[in-house]
């Protein structure tokens, strides 16, 4: 069993953010059990937090960036890459500004600082998604292909083919992730190409780019104008040229494939945005931004309830998403008036099947009709609402840090008696869910009889001492 991480102490970089051209500081900062990796804007009014989570990705034009209640973090990527390349499954990064440094162009400045900081297990144990049923995304008229497919493993091979004779077809390939990101990934550094350049600067696409923080690829001839024009944009003082290995003033290479390690450092940045590590061999041709994203949409859709059971439950178990422990973990309801036993179907956000066992044991048959023992009908509307609120609670951030209340009650009918030794099986689906407060619609059954129904409506709340 490996156990989470996080740093021992904090530790920072300044630097300017590529896209933007702000003056930016990054921290990060160490963060408890099951914390995550979260984004923090020191330069926002209430310092708001923005989680590493692919819900949040709001533009992937030239780089990702993430938003939630507003506030942005532009080209989080490297970051993110430095955290998850180096197994760590719990930091803060705090930033003064709306971009984190783009340092050299590559995650090294980043790992050298996060090593030096000195890396610690946790006590948690660290859930894996693994991967067993192969995901992908294609783009035919861009060439794009990208899939996860089984392994023992995080494994990344990269493929790329620009069809230029400075760059050409590279390929990486990168087994055991931890040992190796630091040597063989995290020092690529981020490219473009010299018939791009000009539309970017001019656009204020790459405001903070020069030719420290990146490698421009010569993919055309320039004349002296066009010299002359770049220099004036990137305040370069020495004569423009076109290097022998294909690089604007011969800058010199890393990796004879730099370019497709930087793209693969890309690749772990952007799978990050999942949540949790991943065992599975990412195969890819061709993919930037975009489709990364779109692959780790994809992968979340297909492993939700993996996902959330990882999330919450601590050993698998094929007859249940939630088992009563993570029941317990999500609600504070303790006995007696724990009303849901198992979850055996979730899709987030719409819709949940609950189990709960009727025993003559339950405390309320000793005084409801002892001689003839029925389940009140109030108690099935509670154990309805408890099963609305598992399924709520796991559409919005921090659960367990929330309360559901009852506000309303409609169109509630009890159509048969419910007694000892009965199995209720309670469906319910989220018909609108605004503002925290959601309206469910919940049918209960015992085999393929409805003996209960009625439409519920509840607001979250913060839980008290949370």
């Amino acid at each position: 069993m490996k156990f989470q991480r996080t740093i021992e102490s904090k530790t920072s970089c300044v630097g300017v953010g590529l896209h933007t051209g702000v003056e930016s500081k990054i921290t990060f900062k160490p963060a408890t059990d099951n914390f995550g990796i979260r984004f923090k804007r020191m330069d926002v009014e209430g310092c708001p937090e923005i989680r590493a989570d692919i819900d949040h990705v709001v533009d992937i034009s030239r780089g990702t960036t993430i938003e939630e209640n507003g506030v942005k973090i532009h080209t989080v990527e490297h970051a993110l890459a430095a955290c998850v390349g180096l197994g760590l499954d719990n930091v803060l990064i705090e930033l003064t500004e709306k971009e984190p440094p783009v340092m050299d162009g590559s995650s090294k400045d980043f790992v050298e600082a996060l090593s030096k900081a000195g890396i610690v297990k946790q006590e948690s144990p660290r859930n894996y998604l693994h991967i067993d049923e192969a995901v992908g995304y294609t783009d035919v008229e861009r060439g794009v292909d990208i899939h996860i497919m089984p392994s023992d493993q995080f494994r990344i091979t990269f493929m790329i083919d620009y069809e230029f004779q400075t760059l050409g077809a590279q390929f990486t390939t990168l087994d055991q992730v931890e040992k190796k990101f630091a040597t063989e990934i995290a020092p690529a550094r981020t490219f473009c190409f010299l018939s791009e350049v000009e539309t970017l600067k001019e656009n204020g696409l790459i405001k903070g780019g020069n030719l420290d923080n990146a490698v421009v690829i010569v993919d055309k001839d320039i004349d002296q104008t066009e010299a002359a024009t770049l220099k004036k944009l990137f305040g370069i003082n020495k004569e423009i040229s076109l290097g022998a290995n294909g690089t604007l003033n011969g800058k010199e290479l890393r990796f004879a494939n730099e370019p497709v390690r930087h793209k693969a450092l890309d690749l772990i940045g952007d799978l990050a945005l999942l949540g949790m590590p991943i065992q599975g061999h990412v195969i890819a041709s061709k993919s930037g931004h975009a489709a990364n994203v779109e692959l780790v949409k994809r992968i979340k859709k297909v492993y939700e309830k993996k996902i959330l059971q990882q999330k919450y439950q601590n050993s698998a178990n094929k007859d249940s998403i939630f088992d009563i422990n993570a029941i317990l973990n999500l609600l504070p309801h303790r006995y007696p008036f724990v009303l849901v036993d198992r979850i055996i179907d979730i899709t987030p956000g719409e819709k949940l099947t609950a189990i709960k066992n009727v025993t003559i044991n339950e405390p309320f048959f000793h005084g409801h009709f002892p001689n003839q023992p029925v389940m009140p009908g109030v108690l099935v509307l509670e154990a309805m609402a408890q099963a609305g609120a598992l399924l709520c609670l796991n559409s919005i951030e921090n659960p367990m840090k929330k309360n559901m209340f009852f506000s309303a009650l409609s169109d509630s009918k009890f159509r048969h008696t419910i007694i000892p030794g009965d199995q209720l099986r309670l469906e319910m689906s989220l018909a609108k869910f605004r503002l925290g407060t959601a309206l469910l619609i919940g049918k209960a059954y015992v085999g393929d009889k409805l003996v209960a129904e009625g439409n519920l409506k509840a607001t979250v709340v913060d839980r008290a001492g949370a």
